[in-house]
């Protein structure tokens, strides 16, 4: 499926596959760069599935990701 978000059966929410190949794409943007900020990462998840921050700080934990979120 060019250009979309590939459709595997490995147990991901839909949410976190946006996550991490939203991931994907900011590191491959951001090479020199050595992490990514959460709410850079959260307006490209939000162009794909309508979530809350809360949704995605527990995605990313359940992910083995930690973020932090501005408050």
């Amino acid at each position: 499926m060019p250009g979309g978000i590939p459709d595997a059966r490995d147990g991901l929410t839909r949410l976190q596959r946006v996550i991490l190949y939203e991931l994907h794409k900011l590191q491959r943007e951001r090479p020199d760069k050595p992490s990514i900020p959460v709410i850079q990462l959260y307006g490209r998840v939000i162009e794909h599935i309508d979530c809350s921050e809360e949704e995605l700080q527990e995605a990313l934990q359940s992910l083995g990701a930690a973020g932090k979120t501005q408050s």
